[in-house]
Formats: structure tokens, C-alpha cells, sequence
């Protein structure tokens, strides 16, 4: 069953990291310490969705003190890394959080994101995923991973679901407050 974004919003968004919020690659310096590079303006998309209730989940096969920083600073609470089978977590995230699978929203880039992106009511893949992977996604983004595909991927379901300007008042408001 898919998620009509014209009626409602996904009650959970869910995202990979590798290749979504970066560009896959992996980095090391001469000591061997591993560095990843994050779109700043990915940090938005996290920032709409919380101005919607909209919990955001990271799910990632790989398990990394930068995301884990990555996520604090986003004020992301939902971290599941190491992850082998990404629908079986999904399942038992939605199981604790009493949503169905069909009520969320997920974009992922490669092999093991195939079944979830499958299984999820919305699903995107950033524009560099292999073709393979990007025919088990209800759309294709026109961004690449690492090239702030996930605020790509947020505003067109706020878009789908006509809440972009709704969240852009919010926005304006929040800085009239700091002023």
C-alpha cells in the first residue's frame, strides 16, 4: 500500500547515510582515521520534518562514530547502525512505535535498501544509484548522494503534500522569535 502524499505525510522518515547523505566514498588520512563529508544543507530537511512532528530515523549498514555525531547535532534521536537486514529493523521500529510500514517514508541508494524501499509506503533514490536499485523506488531524485539529496527528498513529499509553505512560515516565524 503506498503513501498518498496529496492526503497525508509519512509518520516516520527513514534514511540511509552512504550514498544518501554523503557520496559513498570513504576517506582516510595518513593515520588511517575514517572521514566522511556531509551536506550542510541536508540539515534543513531534518529541520522541516521536525517542524512537522515528522520523526527521522537513520538506518545504516555501517557503524560510525561521525554519524553518530552527525545525528546529535541534528537533534536526530533514531540511530540504527550496523544494520544487516533494514526491513526487519524497519518492521521492529514501526512495531515500537505502533506505525505501520505503509505510514513511512524512506530513501536509501543501494543493495540492502532494495526491500525497504520496496516495503515503505514512499520511497527515493538520490539520482546515483545504480538503475537496478532506483526501479524498487517510487521516484528518482534529480541529486546525487552528498549533494544535499536529502533536503531534496523531504521537500518533495512537503511539496506532494502542500505543506512547503506552511513549513517556510514556520521557518520565517522561528527567526521574527530570535530577533
Amino acid at each position: 500500500m503506498s503513501l498518498d502524499l496529496t492526503r497525508e505525510l509519512p509518520a516516520l522518515v527513514i534514511t540511509d547515510i552512504d550514498g544518501v547523505w554523503t557520496d559513498g566514498g570513504m576517506y582516510y588520512d595518513q593515520s588511517g582515521n575514517e572521514w566522511k563529508k556531509f551536506n550542510t544543507s541536508d540539515s534543513a530537511g531534518v529541520l522541516f520534518l521536525k517542524y512537522l512532528g515528522i520523526p527521522v530515523a537513520i538506518m545504516t549498514g555501517e557503524k560510525t562514530a561521525m554519524v553518530e555525531r552527525r545525528a546529535d547535532k541534528l537533534g536526530i534521536d533514531i540511530v540504527k547502525q550496523g544494520v544487516k537486514n533494514k526491513l526487519k529493523c524497519a518492521q521492529d521500529l514501526c512495531h515500537e512505535l505502533n506505525i505501520s510500514l505503509s505510514k513511512v517514508a524512506f530513501i536509501g541508494d543501494d543493495l540492502n535498501d532494495m526491500q525497504l524501499l520496496l516495503a515503505t509506503g514512499f520511497s527515493a533514490t538520490p539520482a546515483s544509484a545504480p538503475k537496478y536499485v532506483q526501479q524498487n523506488a517510487t521516484t528518482v531524485l534529480s541529486k546525487s548522494g552528498g549533494e544535499g539529496v536529502f533536503r531534496e527528498f523531504v521537500e518533495h513529499m512537503l511539496q506532494q503534500s502542500d505543506n512547503m509553505n506552511r513549513v517556510l512560515e514556520t521557518y520565517r516565524k522561528e527567526l521574527d522569535l530570535k530577533q
